[in-house]
């Protein structure tokens, strides 16, 4: 814990926050007359847990002397439905995992099951998912950042954020025709081909974007308010940031330059230049600040991928694996054979195992799947980075007041749909 936490405290805490930070024992007591301590529970139906999250505080007046977050309220056994669900039925449920980047989602298992199969897809397939993949991230962070300034009481820039957050969603309704759940991956490319009409949307968005990002920032970061309530607040060592195994704005606000997309590339992210933002105050005030700037990156790729995105199919041509346009299905019968047996039977992938992973909004995201060579996953383990995340928030909150406790679990921004599975 920083040393600016523990200097602001009372000089009668101080003693007490040393006490407790040597000591593992949930049921300490302190022997002053003058404070209890108190067990308290936050959440799970509290609205600044961010969801259905149970903290257990130990507490010594206003201040946190011990945390044990507790998941698990939301947990819907998506790993197991895996094992009845076809491969390309899947897909659907990973949109309800972090339901604020559906797309990104789709894009992370598709590429797990396609490593598994052996299948190459084509190149324009390969920038409509990273042009999905960032705009989830920037629709991701907005939320992440709204709701944090939320937790302090400024409420225009939230309005703000969920205003650029909803001209995102009105594309992925031109892109798919859903708003939230997607579903828009497919195992060998995309549902459909996007059109002139999209990508001058997306064009349209990202010039407007940088804009009104700038506005936002402009109000939020000269707030004295904001500044005072962030900074310094949820310290977390980089040694603990490794220890505990956190990934994404957590690792890279700790003075970490750890990005998948840098370090194992995967989609067309090798042909792109953008930069990796990294701070080393490793508080709340350093995670807002990599969002910000991841947001910025985003739409720089977006940028370039319009630019370069090829012309040809948006899916692989793999009969066998791939699911036929439905025109074709309505039209032939070797394709409406074939859509048959991969929606009945799977696409039977051999004996074996993968894993694919991708750098999403919140870190790395998974997903570990073990094949029988049947047309269902033998075993499915999802690697989901809000879990690991959290993990990190015992040692946030070491010495903290209860109003910190909100603003560190925003700056953690946990989805408990994916934590839980």
């Amino acid at each position: 814990m920083s040393n600016t936490i523990i200097d602001r405290q009372p000089e009668i805490i101080k003693s007490k926050i040393l006490r407790a930070l040597e000591s593992n024992d949930l049921s300490v007591q302190f022997s002053d007359s003058l404070d209890n301590e108190m067990i308290l529970n936050m959440g799970p139906q509290h609205p600044a847990t961010h969801g259905v999250l149970r903290l257990l505080l130990s507490l010594d007046g206003e201040t946190v002397m011990k945390c044990v977050p507790e998941l698990g309220y939301l947990h819907r056994g998506y790993e197991k439905l895996a094992e009845a669900s076809t491969f390309h039925e899947f897909i659907p449920h990973t949109d309800r995992l972090d339901y604020l980047q559906p797309m990104a989602n789709n894009v992370a298992y598709t590429l797990a099951v396609e490593k598994l199969i052996k299948l190459e897809i084509p190149d324009r397939a390969k920038y409509i998912r990273t042009i999905i993949a960032e705009l989830a991230r920037i629709q991701s962070h907005l939320l992440a950042i709204g709701a944090l300034l939320m937790d302090v009481g400024a409420v225009t820039p939230f309005l703000w954020a969920i205003r650029e957050r909803e001209k995102i969603l009105d594309l992925w309704d031109l892109i798919c025709g859903a708003r939230f759940t997607n579903t828009y991956t497919r195992i060998g490319g995309t549902a459909q081909d996007i059109s002139e009409e999209i990508i001058d949307g997306i064009k349209k968005f990202i010039k407007e974007f940088y804009g009104n990002l700038k506005e936002c920032r402009d109000l939020v970061e000269r707030n004295k308010i904001f500044i005072i309530r962030t900074e310094g607040i949820g310290y977390l060592e980089p040694k603990a940031v490794i220890d505990i195994g956190l990934t994404g704005p957590l690792v890279r606000a700790a003075g970490i330059e750890q990005d998948l997309r840098k370090d194992d590339p995967y989609l067309i992210y090798d042909r792109l230049n953008f930069d990796i933002p990294v701070y080393d105050d490793s508080d709340a005030l350093a995670r807002y600040y990599v969002r910000v700037e991841e947001m910025i990156q985003s739409a720089r790729i977006v940028e370039q991928c319009i630019e370069q995105i090829p012309a040809g199919p948006h899916n692989a041509l793999n009969s066998k694996k791939v699911l036929p346009a439905k025109q074709k299905v309505y039209t032939k019968m070797e394709e409406l054979i074939n859509d048959f047996m991969i929606i009945n039977f799977g696409i039977n992938p051999p004996k074996g195992e993968s894993y694919g992973a991708i750098e999403s909004s919140k870190g790395e995201l998974g997903f570990y799947i073990i094949s029988d060579g049947s047309g269902y996953p033998f075993r499915m383990k999802i690697r989901s980075p809000s879990f690991s995340n959290l993990q990190g928030l015992p040692e946030m909150m070491k010495g903290c007041f209860i109003s910190d406790t909100v603003v560190i679990i925003g700056s953690v921004d946990p989805v408990m749909g994916e934590a839980d599975k």
